[in-house]
């Protein structure tokens, strides 16, 4: 990682799947909202076995169920399933500034959960879409369980998440955690 990368963090948006076309065009799953946003990126960062590069993003569309992107220099199917697994990070730098109460997905994982009533329940692992409500997936650190479960809290302001410190790191949640 040379300096350029560790004052520049990347943030993970999508992952490379698969090959389309004879051209070298590859698919795409995009995290970003909406998903066709990702190509809107003119540099992605690709990383693949621990290390990073730069490749520019020439163009890129919905097709179907994906999303399909034409990169620079990868112009042939053989080309393009080299990076077939490859994760799509962008530049922190080159995300847009978010509203008051609005956060990016990567900014929330690790974050501690715990509840209005001061109980820690653990860090904030992953989040995913559902049709009605995104949901935070947590990991259940406390003392009184054998072994570590994951608990779904659904991701609904104000109603479940009641509050967000992104300084200290912690989001509070109104939540049973045994549900």
């Amino acid at each position: 990682m040379d300096a350029s990368e560790r004052s520049d963090p990347k943030v993970v948006v999508g992952h490379i799947t698969g090959v389309s076309g004879i051209k070298g065009w590859v698919k795409v799953h995009s995290d970003t909202r909406p998903r066709e946003n990702i190509v809107s990126y003119p540099v992605w960062w690709l990383e693949r076995s621990g290390s990073w590069m730069a490749i520019n993003v020439l163009a890129g569309r919905p097709q179907g169920k994906t999303i399909v992107a034409q990169l620079e220099g990868i112009d042939t199917p053989e080309q393009g399933s080299v990076l077939v697994g490859a994760k799509i990070a962008v530049s922190r730098e080159a995300m847009p500034e978010l509203d008051v109460g609005e956060y990016y997905w990567a900014d929330l994982a690790g974050m501690m959960v715990r509840t209005v009533e001061a109980v820690e329940i653990g860090p904030v692992i992953r989040l995913f879409e559902t049709g009605a409500n995104d949901v935070m997936v947590v990991s259940d650190i406390r003392e009184d369980l054998s072994g570590t479960k994951e608990i779904l809290v659904p991701w609904l302001v104000p109603d479940v998440v009641t509050n967000v410190d992104s300084d200290e790191r912690v989001i509070t949640i109104d939540w049973d955690p045994d549900f």
